[in-house]
């Protein structure tokens, strides 16, 4: 089988003129069948769009095992269609099945619920949502290599087994060669165990990041991280991927123009190179998503400090569900009133309580705030967080200190501030989390192949 030969429906369809013996091979989505006529819709997953093949039945025997889902390689005439709604269409002249499928087939009607192609995530990607989605990830996913390789940065890849817990948080997976039945002792020896140390599915590369940034200026990671909290939210997966940028001598300011111009840049992408994409969430995800990406390419970012926040936010005399006091962490009704019905635009707030942030973000001179950063925009919150890092030995070791941190695990983070120490700054974005704004999708398991929540690793 000449599979080298075939043409991509998504190419076949920007054909300017009719061509002989295409050679097509993808997947039935619909059959129609009258006494003198048939009709295939066929997808091979490279666009949204079907392509139509039309053959006689009296010609072909083998139409009868054609079924939905059924695999086939068609070779014809690409013709002028004859009906509406496409442009072309393939006259057959030979017909084969690459992949027979039964009836049982569990894909059958057009629209299935979100929540019953959860159940079956190996098979979610064939219809129209999942296929879009998956698309658009990888575009998106170019869109940010192409961002930042734009700018200068260089791409590095962090280590996911670490032997620190970046964010302090405590929620981690364990990565242990060790008897199970050793794991139930309140006190385990990891000398023992293969790395010599207790070691972690990483939660960021954020660390490595500043060693990489503190030789070559400016990096980013994009890559998978983990998160061992149980929050079976729409917001929270255990898996998911983050793209942290570390650049070398660049203060909070510079830090917040990157974050300004990535996010617009993003939103540019999808709306001018993903119009197939976004027509389709736009209809059938979120009516106004176009509009919505247009306005925050459009928009001049706010900053307000994170005290001025919170007087805004008390003054503004909405009720809500968590009553706002200086030194709590924001939350999102907080955030979505600041950028909605106060500002109406995106905001960065800056100077957060040192208490609510990282141990590595910097001292403000108040020594109370730190030269932290998040960027929140409407309908989400918060979509970005980000700090300039503390460069100072001392007030590191004091941070660290306060913290309760194991200095023998993260000596090397103190000598990064002892030879060579810089201004330095970065930031974070979780990918599913910007694939949902851009896309309007609800569920932050719809925007990922295969989600890895509380309970379930399937597929």
């Amino acid at each position: 089988m000449h599979y080298f030969e075939r043409m991509k429906i998504k190419d076949v369809l920007q054909i300017e003129n009719p061509m002989q013996d295409m050679i097509i091979l993808g997947w039935v989505r619909t059959k129609r069948v009258s006494k003198n006529i048939a009709f295939l819709e066929v997808n091979d997953g490279s666009t949204l769009q079907n392509l139509q093949v039309v053959l006689s039945p009296d010609e072909f025997s083998l139409l009868d095992e054609v079924t939905i889902g059924v695999a086939i390689k068609a070779i014809g005439d690409l013709v002028k269609s004859q009906g509406g709604g496409q442009k072309w269409e393939i006259q057959v002249k030979e017909l084969s099945i690459e992949g027979s499928c039964p009836g049982d087939y569990p894909i059958q009607k057009k629209r299935h619920s979100l929540e019953y192609l959860r159940e079956i995530a190996h098979l979610r990607p064939r219809t129209n949502n999942f296929a879009v989605i998956n698309r658009f990830r990888s575009k998106v996913s170019f869109a940010i290599h192409q961002f930042f390789q734009s700018k200068g940065f260089y791409y590095i890849h962090s280590p996911l087994i670490t032997g620190n817990d970046g964010e302090g948080a405590g929620e981690t997976f364990t990565v242990t060669t060790l008897d199970s039945q050793l794991l139930g002792e309140k006190k385990i020896d990891y000398t023992e165990d293969f790395f010599g140390t207790h070691t972690f599915l990483a939660v960021t590369g954020q660390l490595e990041g500043e060693v990489l940034a503190s030789a070559l200026g400016d990096v980013y990671t994009f890559g998978p991280t983990f998160r061992a909290e149980k929050s079976n939210t729409y917001r929270h997966l255990a898996e998911f991927w983050m793209i942290e940028p570390e650049m070398a001598f660049c203060n909070l300011r510079e830090n917040m123009r990157v974050m300004e111009e990535f996010i617009k840049y993003l939103c540019g992408y999808a709306l001018n190179h993903c119009q197939e994409e976004m027509e389709f969430f736009d209809k059938w995800i979120d009516s106004g998503r176009i509009q919505i990406l247009e306005s925050i390419v459009n928009s001049s970012f706010g900053v307000v400090t994170y005290t001025d926040a919170v007087t805004i936010l008390q003054k503004s005399g909405a009720e809500f569900a968590y009553p706002i006091v200086w030194g709590m962490d924001l939350k999102s009704e907080h955030e979505r009133y600041l950028t909605e019905s106060y500002f109406q635009k995106p905001m960065l707030v800056i100077n957060y309580p040192k208490e609510i942030k990282p141990f590595y973000a910097r001292l403000n001179e108040d020594g109370k705030t730190v030269a932290a950063v998040d960027l929140l925009v409407p309908q989400v919150g918060e979509i970005i967080g980000g700090s300039q890092r503390e460069e100072r030995y001392e007030m590191l070791e004091e941070r660290m200190q306060e913290s309760s941190l194991d200095f023998e695990e993260l000596y090397w983070y103190l000598d990064l501030r002892r030879w060579g120490s810089v201004t330095h700054s970065g930031f974070g974005l979780g990918f599913e989390r910007m694939l949902m704004y851009l896309s309007g999708m609800k569920n932050i398991r719809d925007v990922i192949a295969f989600p890895r929540t509380p309970g379930n690793a399937k597929f």
